[in-house]
């Protein structure tokens, strides 16, 4: 899934969680709710994320230069790294401070009418945003499950939103219980619980986020599958005798640096085997236009010679 393509969801995303924030705190003012305020700092926390995403994804795209010979790519996985400790330290941290802040000093309740009203909203705001992501997701996914597509994708703005969307929705649902359950059992320290709970579900998130964000930071290979059909396309030209297994290392979601051992075989000419790589690069990449750099070390080219 391209990021071109993917902005779509985190306008999406940017554009629902503002509005939700928004009307959050508003709710929140009017009715005093902790787990209220810790759902609008969430929803505040995740339009900055968009945000941060989106300028990820800008900077991915700068133009090589002397400094960065292989691109700006992993810029994007950078500032993914960076939402991640957003909602862990603020999103989780705030949340769970209000709770027990609200436990330490509960106050009553007042009618919680405008909680679920906003609640209610903003659930249809996210379920819009989510069905955006996955309708764009099912176009790229091929036969992979929804739930596999998303631990398996090398793309921020589909896994990092989705895991945004994820959280929003269970924290509603987590929200909608405490206030519910304060009111009906009178009791305010279901409020405060109920926003701890919501910081420590974002500390989750952020956990798998940061994760996934790391290992593509650091070099996480190209797909077992993509891997397999480059190792064919080489293996079947007639001018190769081995191969050994190629190396891959994602750039971006849509940009793989591909690395290839070749032996050739014997009595080639120098003009037989550059006719033989420049052959196998046009496949690869006609094959997949997601590998942008391909390197050959060609061991029997000094033997032609």
């Amino acid at each position: 899934m391209s990021t071109s393509g993917s902005k779509i969801g985190l306008y999406g995303a940017l554009a629902a969680n503002l509005a939700i924030a928004v009307i959050k705190f508003i709710a929140a003012a009017v009715t005093g709710s902790s787990a209220m305020i810790s759902e609008g700092i969430h929803s505040l926390i995740d339009t900055g994320n968009a945000i941060l995403l989106l300028y990820g994804i800008d900077q991915s795209k700068k133009l090589p230069d002397k400094e960065h010979p292989f691109g700006f790519g992993k810029e994007l996985y950078f500032w993914t790294l960076i939402v991640g400790v957003l909602i862990f330290a603020i999103g989780g941290g705030m949340s769970v401070y209000e709770g027990i802040t609200h436990c330490i000093d509960p106050k009553p309740l007042e009618d919680p009418s405008w909680d679920y009203i906003v609640l209610f909203l903003s659930f249809v705001f996210e379920g819009i945003s989510t069905i955006i992501i996955l309708r764009e997701l099912k176009a790229h996914k091929g036969d992979k499950s929804f739930l596999k597509a998303i631990l398996q994708s090398k793309d921020p703005s589909v896994y990092a939103v989705m895991y945004e969307n994820a959280a929003d929705m269970i924290g509603i649902l987590i929200a909608f219980l405490g206030v519910f359950l304060g009111h009906f059992l009178n009791n305010p320290y279901l409020d405060g619980g109920a926003s701890i709970f919501i910081g420590g579900m974002l500390g989750v998130v952020a956990i798998l986020l940061l994760r996934q964000s790391k290992s593509l930071l650091v070099g996480e290979a190209a797909e077992r599958p993509l891997i397999d059909s480059i190792s064919e396309i080489v293996s079947k030209d007639r001018s190769v005798e081995l191969i050994r297994d190629p190396l891959t290392m994602h750039m971006s979601p849509d940009d793989i640096l591909l690395i290839l051992d070749i032996r050739f075989k014997k009595g080639m000419s120098t003009n037989e085997v550059e006719a033989a790589i420049d052959r196998m690069e046009d496949t690869i990449r006609i094959k997949h236009p997601e590998i942008k750099k391909i390197f050959m070390e060609a061991n029997s080219i000094k033997e032609a010679k």
